[in-house]
């Protein structure tokens, strides 16, 4: 179940709305931890085990983004960023960067309980339900490029360079790819089992995750060799050093 034994760190320096969250999280039976800047952040996590961060965007000295980006180095924490600025370039730019999903005020409370579950299904997979259809199981591991990639373990490792690595979202995105290999998967399928309740959460936000990845894990990402586009169907992984596709 989602409501074990699951702590969440809330980075917001509004008094009003850092009780509106811990609310929201106390009543899904999660652990609130608060923090109201960047800074006071970093300290908690020094003491505290936590399953997901919520951090506005706006924050007084280092910002949300700045603190998600450092975070991000450090760990693979599930990131929510929680905040005012609205725009569909703050939205992209928050998940280019760090962010596993992003919610802006103001809010309905069930859209961030949702986006919060969709994280920490993606995060923490001992925490999912299980799902009512079986699937294929995927290959225990692959060797893309210069990635070394354990599915089993859920990890992946460059053999260039140990210090990149791949965000929880990003991963997820390469497991539901790997699942099937060689076969195209719908944008429509990726946001049906990365959780998406919401409507918020589109086409573009897939399009980001594979930019992301293809950055990563590719030589050449306009000239992709594993992740590629097939116009109508979607996207499809290729373990083999297969051509760009036209």
């Amino acid at each position: 179940m989602l409501n074990q034994k699951v702590k969440i760190l809330i980075v917001e320096d509004d008094p009003d709305m850092a009780e509106l969250i811990c609310d929201l999280v106390e009543a899904e039976g999660w652990i609130p931890v608060t923090a109201p800047s960047a800074e006071m952040a970093q300290d908690r996590l020094q003491h505290e085990t936590v399953q997901l961060v919520l951090v506005d965007h706006n924050l007084p000295g280092l910002s949300g983004r700045a603190f998600a980006q450092r975070l991000r180095a450090q760990t693979d924490v599930g990131i929510v960023m929680v905040t005012a600025a609205g725009s569909a370039t703050d939205r992209v730019l928050g998940l280019e960067t760090a962010a596993d999903d992003y919610v802006v005020k103001p809010f309905e409370p069930v859209e961030l309980t949702a986006r919060i579950k969709a994280v920490l299904r993606r995060t923490h997979p001992q925490l999912r339900q299980e799902r009512e259809v079986d699937r294929e199981q995927p290959p225990a591991s692959l060797r893309l490029g210069e990635w070394a990639i354990d599915l089993g373990q859920r990890r992946a490792h460059c053999l260039t360079d140990p210090t990149r690595t791949l965000t929880t979202a990003e991963f997820a995105l390469l497991e539901i790819l790997a699942e099937t290999p060689n076969v195209p998967v719908s944008r429509a399928q990726i946001l049906d089992r990365m959780g998406a309740e919401t409507d918020r959460f589109v086409d573009r936000n897939v399009d980001v995750l594979v930019l992301r990845l293809r950055r990563k894990i590719e030589r050449n990402p306009d000239l992709p060799c594993h992740i590629q586009t097939r116009r109508g169907k979607g996207y499809v992984l290729h373990t083999d050093e297969a051509g760009p596709s036209p």
